[in-house]
């Protein structure tokens, strides 16, 4: 991969650039086999998060949960919270996990782990080298220092300078009723933002609060976005504003002043990246 464009000065004097190729990839949720090639050709790689599956909507067999839970409780539990059922879903998982650690003689907590770390060892070890990563929601931060390679640059509230492109990054997810593993509150978002300053791309997993951003087609109900997000490109007005988190939004490009804000796509159900020249 190279990582800045070359200028290149013809006889008539005008100046042709090779610009940046940049791959993007967010809601990856345990596709470890579309993710080892997600950089192929790319001069940059960049990861969204949500990299873990918990819980597939659309096969209620696969996922952590159906691992642990099973099946049939999988698809009772994905009723319930499609229902908007939170109470109810949540004393299902109480009770099934009662009876799991009396069965297997090990807390949930445990068991969970263990399939965290085996889903994070797929996907950390198919993610090519150089890329830049920020975390979702359904991510477990404090467990991806252990399988990080070399080559992987994990920002959050931060820059990086890539072939003159000044990239920023502010990763989680905002709180909500599916009470997610990393969700963070509004204002502490709102602080990575600002510690960003000026940038050309602005990188996170959540959208700015738009509302044809956030509706989800097929879910039919409105995600969550940020109203900082917003703020801030309105504020710093950066070429582009890059996200996921919303599988199947009612639009995927809106632009807000000169931003393009685009989400890059549900990367477990389309299998290839985002493609961005820059």
């Amino acid at each position: 991969m190279s990582y800045w464009p070359v200028a290149i000065f013809a006889p008539d004097s005008r100046v042709y650039v090779d610009l940046m190729r940049v791959h993007v990839v967010s809601d990856v949720h345990g596709a470890a086999d579309a993710l080892a090639t997600a950089g192929d050709g790319a001069d940059m790689l960049i990861c969204l998060g949500d990299m873990l599956l918990f819980l597939d909507y659309a096969d209620h067999t696969q996922g952590i949960f159906a691992e642990l839970y099973g099946a049939e409780h999988a698809r009772e539990y994905i009723g319930l919270r499609t229902a908007r059922r939170f109470d109810e879903a949540r004393r299902l998982t109480a009770g099934i996990a009662d009876r799991l650690a009396a069965e297997r003689g090990m807390d949930l907590r445990t068991l969970t782990e263990e399939a965290v770390r085996r889903q994070y060892a797929a996907l950390f070890g198919a993610l090519a080298e150089p890329a830049y990563l920020t975390y979702g929601n359904v991510d477990l931060p404090r467990m991806w220092p252990g399988y990080l390679k070399p080559g992987h640059h994990v920002i959050d509230g931060g820059r990086a300078e890539v072939g003159g492109v000044t990239f920023g990054f502010a990763g989680s997810g905002l709180i909500s009723p599916y009470r997610t593993p990393n969700e963070i509150t509004e204002e502490e978002f709102a602080a990575k933002l600002d510690a960003l300053g000026p940038v050309d791309v602005i990188c996170t997993h959540i959208p700015p609060s738009v509302p044809d951003l956030l509706f989800d087609v097929q879910a039919r109900r409105m995600e969550t976005g940020s109203a900082a997000l917003l703020e801030t490109i309105r504020r710093v007005q950066p070429r582009y504003a890059l996200f996921g988190h919303v599988h199947n939004p009612l639009a995927r490009r809106v632009r807000v002043g000169r931003t393009e804000c685009v989400n890059v796509g549900h990367f477990r159900a389309a299998r290839v990246p985002y493609v961005v020249d820059l």
